[in-house]
């Protein structure tokens, strides 16, 4: 491969919020700017315009959840997807492979989400093996499964096609074996990134007294945002501008649900999140990978309350760590009221800002010195990696 461009497939599949593409964005440009050739497959869609870095985008017949139970997927009509519709899928995804010849599939989620793609993606990584090295990118946090066939699953097809599994996460905050229990089995392929952000902010911007309440993507946060506005005249900030975001995915009944008092604004998306995060007295939010990272970055004073419905544990077991560190207000979504939350808003105003330090916040860049070191035959060049 001397003196030629080497290039990546990425396949990223969201389904709920932006969460999943945020990351993807953010590793699709640290790649690039390492002078890779990457080709970013999108199954999901492009709600946030993502930037890629200059990265081709490849856009596969886009499909979404019906609901957070994951069980149903919708067209881009909003019509269950069938069979006609899955086969068109997986021949545009092996058409992909065999046109762009990558050096390396990475592939987000898959074998420890994204089981229902697997009509694609077995055909996938049976084509990719023995053609490019095969790599998984995977989230810090899994939700948790007491399901041993499925562990010995997810082992037996990372044993059998992966060559690296990049966990975008720090082992001193939280280690995969916590939410995997087939961790032990596959440590030899697992790689830590670090965090995936951009970089952590080392000066205190001043604040106003202002409160910024995001609901991630949308799909799940009608009752978060019903809940603030009940909250906001208990607070200490009952008479400051609150700022209420819905993201892109927000319900129509939900948004009309919504009676929005003076001094309340609404937006459905702010490019700028970090930026208006780095100005406000305190945020209010859902546990997300992506909107903690955010907080971390711009050491916004938060309190989270983590989406837990359908058998979700993925935010909450992030919020309880976080929390034991002693860097957010939590509220469970099962204890949500306007007075839990309006005492938690207080809390936060009054606690130490949330202190990045001692985390590894370097997982973009270190996932591409890791695709790299793939690729070359190198020793991934990072601490954590081992």
């Amino acid at each position: 491969m001397t003196g030629q461009t080497r290039r990546v497939m990425f396949y990223v599949q969201h389904l709920l919020g932006v969460g999943h593409q945020v990351r993807a964005a953010a590793i699709t440009r640290a790649m690039q700017a390492r002078g890779l050739e990457v080709h970013y497959v999108s199954g999901g869609f492009d709600e946030a315009g993502q930037d890629l870095g200059g990265a081709r985008r490849i856009q596969l017949l886009p499909a979404r959840t019906a609901d957070a139970g994951f069980n149903t997927l919708l067209d881009a009509a909003g019509n269950p997807v069938d069979d006609a519709w899955e086969e068109s899928r997986r021949r545009a995804l092996l058409d992909t492979f065999n046109s762009v010849v990558p050096d390396l599939l990475l592939v987000e989620s898959f074998p420890f989400g994204r089981r229902r793609f697997r009509f694609e993606l077995l055909p996938l990584l049976e084509t990719a093996r023995g053609k490019a090295l095969i790599a998984a990118s995977v989230r810090d946090i899994l939700v948790a499964r007491d399901d041993p066939d499925r562990t010995r699953w997810i082992v037996g097809i990372a044993e059998s096609f992966f060559d690296a599994v990049i966990i975008h996460g720090d082992p001193r905050i939280a280690e995969f074996r916590e939410t995997f229990a087939g961790a032990d089995a596959i440590a030899h392929l697992i790689r830590y990134s670090g965090y995936v952000t951009e970089s952590v902010a080392r000066q205190r911007r001043h604040r106003t007294d202002s409160v910024l309440v995001s609901a991630g993507g949308g799909a799940v946060g009608g009752t978060l945002l019903r809940t603030a506005i009940a909250a906001r005249p208990l607070t200490r900030l009952a008479d400051a501008p609150w700022r209420l975001v819905t993201g892109p995915n927000f319900p129509e009944s939900d948004r009309k649900s919504l009676s929005i008092p003076e001094g309340v604004t609404v937006d459905t998306f702010i490019r700028d999140f970090r930026g208006i995060l780095d100005k406000v007295a305190v945020s209010v939010s859902q546990a997300g990978y992506n909107t903690v990272m955010d907080l971390y970055a711009t050491a916004t004073p938060a309190v989270l309350v983590p989406f837990s419905s359908h058998g979700e544990t993925e935010q909450f077991r992030r919020a309880s760590i976080l929390q034991a560190r002693g860097h957010f207000q939590v509220v469970p979504e099962s204890k949500l009221t306007a007075e839990s939350l309006a005492q938690a808003i207080d809390r936060a105003l009054s606690a130490p800002r949330p202190d990045p330090a001692g985390i590894d916040f370097g997982g973009a860049d270190n996932t591409a010195d890791i695709v790299t070191s793939l690729m070359t035959g190198r020793a991934a060049p990072h601490p954590l990696l081992n």
